[in-house]
């Protein structure tokens, strides 16, 4: 394939949609890794755009590799969004729920990078972002304590990929964003926010193909944003 190939996580709604519908746009061809990877979601087409059953809590990401290798020959980037929202409380003594909220927040993320590591090497120009969140930047409050005890952890990882990969032509980069006009972003809000006065998915999807596309010479390790005025962010 000629066709820039990106694995993206989380493209069924939200901001994983978001991007995949712009990456296309801009002629990357997607392959999503779905839970229902019956139909293409909204906006996308099987000339741009392909549904590869996925899970990201049950480690499914090497033979999703595999497959794109064989269809396509390449991976030129991954994108990492899956993701999950959990208010319970930072002492909880649900060993379960925490645990599945790093599955899927911070382990899924390194082991499809692992996983697409040498395709990514070959590629020349390999691009990585995980979506991470400025609750990775800073606890805002005890309500997203544990979420943002595994977006640190999303953070940290993409620092990790950036050293491990830069001598490769990997650059990776953490996207934090505050409150974004998503059904999770609505339930992070509380009621505190209109969803027209948030960070719209159209813009951030931007943000981030503008970032699968800048050259290695313009690496940005994070790029945090925000919809309100909120300490430094």
């Amino acid at each position: 394939m000629d066709r820039k190939v990106l694995l993206l996580t989380g493209g069924s709604r939200g901001i994983g949609l978001g991007i995949a519908q712009e990456a296309a746009r801009r002629g990357w061809f997607v392959s999503l890794g779905l839970r229902d990877a019956s139909a293409l979601p909204d906006g996308l087409s099987a000339d741009d755009a392909e549904a590869v059953p996925y899970d990201a809590s049950t480690g499914e990401e090497a033979p999703w590799v595999e497959g794109v290798m064989k269809r396509h020959g390449r991976i030129d980037a991954v994108v990492a969004c899956a993701g999950v929202l959990d208010h319970d409380s930072i002492v909880t003594q649900d060993d379960d729920a925490v645990l599945r909220l790093f599955e899927i927040n911070a382990h899924a993320p390194r082991r499809l990078a692992a996983a697409a590591w040498q395709p990514l090497i070959d590629s020349g120009e390999g691009r990585i972002i995980v979506l991470a969140s400025l609750s990775g930047k800073r606890v805002k409050s005890a309500r997203s304590g544990l979420y943002g005890f595994s977006k640190f952890a999303a953070v940290g990882l993409a620092h990790a990929l950036r050293h491990e990969g830069w001598d490769h032509g990997i650059r990776a980069t953490a996207i934090c964003p505050g409150i974004v006009a998503t059904d999770m972003g609505l339930s992070a809000a509380n009621g505190s926010r209109d969803a027209a006065d948030m960070t719209q998915v159209a813009d951030l999807a931007a943000l981030a193909v503008n970032t699968l596309e800048l050259p290695g010479t313009l690496s940005q390790a994070e790029i945090t944003v925000n919809c309100q005025l909120d300490g430094i962010y």
